[in-house]
């Protein structure tokens, strides 16, 4: 199997730009104050804005 170059890479980075591959996936646990019994709440949020969306879940 041949290298493939930093560059070849990075060009590769710079194609998918604007896709899907740039979205997490994030699950969070909420708990029900009434039951106790946990439910899942998920969303996609951008990857550069992934901490934000964790610190304002807590």
């Amino acid at each position: 199997m041949a290298k493939v170059s930093k560059n070849a890479k990075v060009a590769k980075r710079v194609a998918n730009v604007g896709s899907g591959r740039d979205y997490v996936q994030i699950v969070v646990s909420v708990k029900d104050p009434k039951t106790g019994k946990y439910s899942y709440k998920k969303q996609m949020v951008h990857k550069d804005k992934k901490d934000a969306f964790i610190a304002s879940q807590k």
